[in-house]
């Protein structure tokens, strides 16, 4: 940390934050949520406490003339036994809007997990500092990305001139719900997940929640998004339902129209679009669930394997080809009467073509390359000329 006396401390206050829809106060400093207390309260799967908590597409935006900003956290970083270890998260600094840099924190909290028992203990670590310097002496927006993949606890934010909060400048809030996929997975960077990108191409404010593992059709999660206000919303739905093996179609069918409706009972007219899943070979049409390939772990490396059976189709076992096919039936039926509902197939941002050029590296996950693909692609397809986000109107907020 630099001792200079002309430092500027400033409170992480609720003004400062975007992306997150809930605030909890610890005894280290303010946790974001992307879910909030009502919702968690109603699940206690791990899993999903971690995801939830793992800020991807929350951002501190300030105003401020400072060359220089520190900001303390207290991350906790997820480990697996037996596997490689996890990238770092890394923040992600733009300045008026432009990516200025990029850094990491040390220190904090490790929760190891055991994939085989689906245990996992917590080892205690110390707050941390990130340090961006040399930024323009003049006046400029200043976002700070938080990592995707760290729960992160900030304690502190210093810089050596005032800040203050940047007023809405009336974009549109994209509200946007899907798996680890769109959570961050692989991504460069916070800013650089493919949602993170679609959004700056298209113009719009990106509140992501998208919850690694946790696209479950979960009615608090449609809950969620009905209470939070957004001009645009999309869902994407699919390969955690295969990868967990929760239900079948006889369930999936009306869970979708229930998920749905829950989300329409606080956005009637607001366009809404639904995406199926994009290409993953392990489960185009071979179920769930999906588990660890502990041969290729004994190799260090993490990869993934479907552990279902084909012929369990006929049982009503979903794969991927099922799911798409019930999607679009259902997104058909329900638009005759609801004209600002629409369906996009998720190959159209990652299909058989891109798989040959940019495998997915664990069989399940897009890679860094990946995600920029997609986020242009959904940019093209949703924002651009004739797409359901391009020419909306500012919807209802609930």
């Amino acid at each position: 940390m630099n001792h200079r006396h002309d430092w500027t401390t400033t409170p992480v206050t609720a003004d400062l934050l975007r992306g997150a829809l809930d605030l909890e106060r610890t005894e280290h400093g303010l946790l974001p949520h992307r879910l909030p207390a009502r919702a968690r309260a109603q699940c206690a799967d791990g899993q999903l406490a971690m995801a939830e908590a793992q800020p991807s597409g929350v951002r501190l935006v300030f105003r401020t003339r400072a060359t220089a900003v520190e900001l303390d956290a207290l991350r906790t970083k997820a480990a697996y036994q037996g596997a490689p270890p996890r990238p770092d998260g890394v923040y992600d600094l733009l300045v008026d809007g432009r990516l200025a840099g990029q850094a990491g924190v040390t220190g904090g909290n490790v929760l190891m997990v055991d994939m085989a028992t689906g245990s996992a203990e917590t080892r205690p670590g110390p707050v941390g500092t990130v340090r961006f310097s040399g930024l323009p002496d003049r006046v400029k927006d200043v976002e700070i990305w938080l990592p995707y993949n760290e729960i992160t606890q900030l304690v502190a934010l210093r810089t050596d001139a005032p800040v203050e909060a940047v007023p809405a400048d009336g974009r549109r809030v994209w509200l946007h719900h899907g798996s680890s996929i769109s959570h961050g997975s692989d991504a460069a960077g916070p800013s650089r997940t493919w949602p993170a990108l679609a959004a700056s191409l298209g113009g719009v404010e990106l509140i992501n929640l998208g919850l690694g593992g946790n696209a479950l059709l979960d009615p608090f999660t449609a809950r969620a998004l009905r209470d939070t206000p957004a001009d645009l919303i999309s869902v994407k739905i699919g390969i955690n339902l295969v990868n967990t093996d929760l239900m079948r179609l006889r369930a999936f069918g009306p869970a979708v129209h229930g998920f749905l409706d829950t989300v329409r009972d606080g956005h009637p007219t607001t366009p809404l679009l639904v995406v199926s899943p994009i290409l993953c070979p392990i489960h185009e049409d071979t179920p769930g669930p999906s588990a660890p390939d502990f041969a290729e772990l004994g190799r260090g490396r993490l990869r993934f394997r479907a552990a279902g059976d084909p012929a369990e189709r006929a049982a009503g076992k979903l794969t991927l080809n099922v799911i798409r096919d019930e999607l679009a039936r259902v997104v058909k039926q329900r638009a005759t009467e609801d004209p600002n509902l629409h369906h996009l197939d998720g190959r159209e941002l990652y299909g058989e073509s891109d798989f040959a050029e940019l495998p997915l590296p664990d069989r399940l996950h897009p890679d860094a390359a990946t995600h920029h693909r997609m986020g242009e692609r959904f940019a093209a397809l949703a924002f651009g000329t004739g797409g359901p986000f391009a020419t909306a109107r500012t919807g209802d907020v609930g």
